[in-house]
């Protein structure tokens, strides 16, 4: 076979056809591929299925030549997104990890700052009424908690957190009292609560509030002492000669001091009286109260608006209320002062003791302040009798002796109306005490 018949390799073509034109093989550079004629005249041409064989091997080599040059791009290609696509998981490892690592930092930190379980708190209680008698003090000021463990301790209770429970139970606004109480030993928590929450049975402790009167101070005062009442209202019957001030007039109405006094080393009724004065002068005096005979003035129209009013938002309009009436040389006409007189606690009062003369407290008869204070006023009626409403307001009536509700009004044709709007809530409260009309 010829040279020419062995042509198949397109390099092997393109140098034939470079021999065929004259052309040295080995020369480098880019150059087009040479014609498949002979570039020599004298050379005879090429046949032309020779021709066409020769040009049909090279574009087949330049196609194989194209196709290799693709495969590299797109080895190139693959070869990029494989490092990017390794690169994204290598990334997504790492905040994986770093993620884990904090939360892991953040549990251990917290387990390690997180304060140690408390244990299940022990509620267990007494089932019985309790044993033996023993004597319980409660300390002014002691909190419920505070009594509850002393309550254990001595085997009053089995434990505290059976009589914050009971005292819990009994009401938010109950809570245990100063003074000395009896109880019992191993006694049921609940029947402790219950003990030590009311006042009434506390000894040593005399609780005095704001609106008591004179009587109502020597029940309680002998309640909770060895003295008997007869020392006390004995004491009070006094003039009260170095005990009471000049302005008192010898009453002791008005300068006892609403408060809480431990009682318990009291060897009599005047030592505890001068006590209480002691401190109302005090409390007086804190105040800003004025002395002298005004002090006793003041006295006087507070004890009447405590009395009156049910609600001390009303204090203030019915101190100008009083007055209003003193002013105009009328008659105070106030029930509850009437009452005071006769040694009543309500208002309810008989049309025989309305008309009694002989009774200093009738204001419906007598013009003027009575003759003393009517209790103990608190602070709220002492702030009103100081600095009262300003106005013409003569008469207030309290149309509803559930809520206190209290009109007032200048009129006396309105006072009227008022009173029949008292009157139709009585007879629609059958049960309710009668209220009267000022």
């Amino acid at each position: 076979m010829s040279d020419t018949d062995k042509v198949n390799d397109p390099d092997d073509l393109e140098e034939f056809f470079s021999s065929a034109a004259g052309s040295d093989p080995s020369a480098g550079g880019d150059r087009e591929p040479a014609d498949p004629s002979p570039a020599d005249p004298s050379q005879p041409p090429l046949p032309p299925h020779r021709r066409r064989k020769a040009e049909h091997a090279l574009r087949k080599g330049e196609a194989r030549a194209m196709a290799r040059g693709e495969g590299a791009k797109r080895r190139k290609k693959k070869a990029i997104r494989r490092f990017f696509t390794v690169l994204i998981a290598l990334l997504l490892v790492a905040a994986v990890a770093f993620t884990g690592s904090v939360i892991a930092r953040g549990i251990l930190k917290a387990r390690q700052t997180a304060p140690e379980a408390s244990p299940v708190r022990d509620c267990s209680d007494f089932s019985g009424p309790g044993g033996a008698s023993t004597a319980f003090t409660v300390a002014p000021g002691e909190s419920s908690s505070q009594v509850g463990q002393k309550l254990t301790k001595a085997g009053i209770v089995k434990t505290s957190c059976a009589f914050d429970n009971a005292m819990s139970s009994i009401g938010t606004n109950k809570t245990v009292q100063p003074g000395t109480f009896d109880l019992k030993k191993e006694m049921k928590a609940s029947d402790a609560a219950t003990i030590l929450a009311d006042p009434s049975r506390a000894k040593a402790i005399l609780n005095i509030v704001a609106g008591d009167r004179i009587s109502d101070v020597a029940t309680k005062a002998a309640a909770a002492s060895s003295l008997s009442k007869e020392d006390f209202q004995k004491a009070l019957k006094s003039d009260g000669e170095g005990l009471l001030p000049e302005e008192a007039g010898g009453s002791f109405e008005g300068w006892l001091q609403p408060g809480t006094y431990d009682i318990r080393n009291a060897s009599s009724a005047t030592e505890i009286l001068k006590t209480l004065v002691t401190a109302r002068i005090k409390h007086l005096d804190k105040l800003g109260v004025p002395t002298g005979s005004e002090r006793e003035v003041i006295l006087k129209k507070a004890s009447i608006a405590e009395a009156e009013a049910d609600r001390s938002e009303y204090y203030s309009q019915v101190v100008e209320v009083i007055n209003n009436r003193l002013a105009k040389k009328m008659t105070l006409g106030m029930d509850a002062i009437n009452a005071y007189g006769f040694n009543e606690k309500g208002t309810d009062l008989t049309a025989a003791q309305l008309k009694d003369a002989s009774n200093p407290y009738n204001s419906r008869i007598h013009q003027g302040l009575p003759p003393t204070p009517i209790g103990s006023p608190g602070d709220e009626a002492l702030k009103a009798a100081m600095n009262p409403a300003k106005g013409d307001l003569l008469y207030f009536v309290t149309v509803n002796l559930d809520t206190g509700e209290t009109k007032f009004t200048a009129d006396k044709d309105e006072f009227a109306k008022y009173s029949q709007e008292l009157q139709d809530w009585l007879e629609s409260h059958p049960q309710s005490t009668s209220s009267s009309s000022r």
